[in-house]
């Protein structure tokens, strides 16, 4: 069995966080397994507050789980102060964890902030401790924004972050183009040599919200089925298509993507045959 550590927030609408980090991992047909970062208050309007679980017991959780159970690849999400990012990256280290994709999770599909440290000092604690450590960092524009200093409006400048960002260490950049204002949903790869773009048709919806967590759980679950991470991205790209196309309008908000769409289309044909 493929087994899939995601370190994460919980979102109490269930559409984003650890929630959403283990529907895609059930619906990639892998075991996922959580340590708690955050318990945060919100729904698909807004996020009226969180609290951060302290690293100690972050620290914690993590070792209890990985000094009995090994992990193929280990998905990190909402991580709000220092303290926690430096006792991720401690524990992480000691297990010699290989396939470490960093979802830098730093403001929610509200709009609302995920951080409780002032914004320099979390900065500093990604770009200096977590980023060399891991595999693979999927930012959105505003995270890419945030992480580099830069304004990113087209696809040159998309590029001219992911290259900043791979300098600080990390091998592959996968930066999530929902934002651009172009006519397709383009992401891009950097693997340090060349760049690669997947692009598909935007999906006239407003049930986005935990669409970055999806994906990077997707991708997460490809690598650690042993993907490379050309094929793990696309592969992310079509779950998070799918999940889009059905997702649910549960709230006044933005309602949450649909994690089992794929499992449910099968589901519904297989009924429908034996009519």
């Amino acid at each position: 069995m493929i087994k899939v550590l995601t370190i994460a927030g919980s979102d109490s609408s269930g559409g984003a966080g650890m929630q959403a980090d283990l529907k895609t991992f059930a619906a990639m047909r892998v075991y996922g397994l959580s340590v708690v970062t955050a318990v945060t208050a919100q729904n698909t309007v807004e996020v009226t507050g969180f609290h951060a679980i302290p690293a100690e017991f972050v620290g914690r959780q993590i070792d209890t789980v990985l000094k009995d159970i090994e992990v193929n690849a280990v998905k990190t999400g909402m991580l709000s102060n220092t303290a926690i990012i430096k006792t991720v990256c401690e524990h992480l280290q000691s297990y010699s964890i290989k396939n470490i994709i960093v979802d830098p999770v730093m403001v929610a599909t509200s709009g609302d902030l995920l951080m409780n440290e002032r914004i320099d000092r979390i900065l500093w604690a990604f770009r200096n401790v977590l980023l060399p450590i891991c595999r693979v960092v999927t930012p959105n524009i505003p995270e890419a924004e945030i992480l580099t200093g830069r304004e990113i409006r087209c696809i040159d400048d998309v590029k001219a972050a992911a290259i900043e960002l791979q300098s600080l260490g990390v091998p592959n950049v996968v930066i999530k183009g929902g934002h651009l204002e172009e006519e397709e949903a383009i992401d891009v790869l950097f693997d340090g040599n060349d760049f690669f773009e997947y692009r598909d048709t935007r999906i006239d919806t407003r049930n986005t919200h935990g669409t970055g967590c999806t994906f990077a759980a997707a991708l997460t679950a490809g690598l650690a089925k042993g993907l490379t991470i050309h094929e793990a991205v696309g592969v992310a790209k079509q779950f998070v298509r799918k999940a889009l196309e059905l997702g649910f309008p549960i709230g006044r908000g933005k309602g949450p993507t649909n994690h089992f769409a794929e499992l449910y289309r099968l589901a519904d044909a297989a009924a429908a045959k034996e009519k």
